[in-house]
């Protein structure tokens, strides 16, 4: 068996409605338009036939990997366990210690990360440093720029 992917629930709710649009919208939607661009004639002269052709194939490459995903898909959740140590799933607050700037980080799964929504992996250099670290812990987070300290101010679930 293929190994087991971490999600936390938030994040597989967001994996089924993005293969629930795929297969309920985006699918029927560009067979419409495969159909569409089949009614102009000629194939080999036909770019609108050959776009629509590359997106289906992009969305069932999608929803086959979603569904490989999902199936392999094992959830996460420490939420019912208080704890203030840092764990899969955790909302940590860090207090940069030159700087004084504070940030909150969820760590998350490999799919569900998105630096733009403060979601790091788990396998980042940062919720490496993180884990099993604690409120009032300092940590080292060495990046490419040098290495940073930070205070963990606040770990909740």
């Amino acid at each position: 068996m293929a190994d087991t992917i971490p999600l936390t629930r938030d994040g597989l709710k967001v994996l089924k409605l993005e293969l629930e649009r795929l297969k309920s919208q985006d699918r029927p939607h560009i067979i419409q338009e495969i159909a569409e661009a089949r009614s102009h004639g000629d194939f080999s002269e036909n770019a609108e036939y050959h776009a629509a052709r590359d997106r289906q194939g992009f969305i069932e490459a999608r929803i086959a990997d979603l569904e490989d995903k999902l199936g392999r898909a094992e959830i996460v959740d420490f939420s019912n366990t208080p704890s203030d140590q840092v764990k899969f799933g955790a909302f940590v607050t860090l207090s940069d210690e030159s700087s004084g700037e504070t940030k909150t980080y969820r760590i998350v799964g490999d799919l569900e990360a998105d630096i733009a929504t403060n979601k790091i992996s788990l396998s980042s250099p940062i919720a490496r440093a993180l884990l099993g670290k604690r409120v009032a812990d300092l940590i080292e987070v060495r990046a490419p720029k040098g290495v940073t300290e930070y205070l963990i101010t606040e770990v909740r679930y």
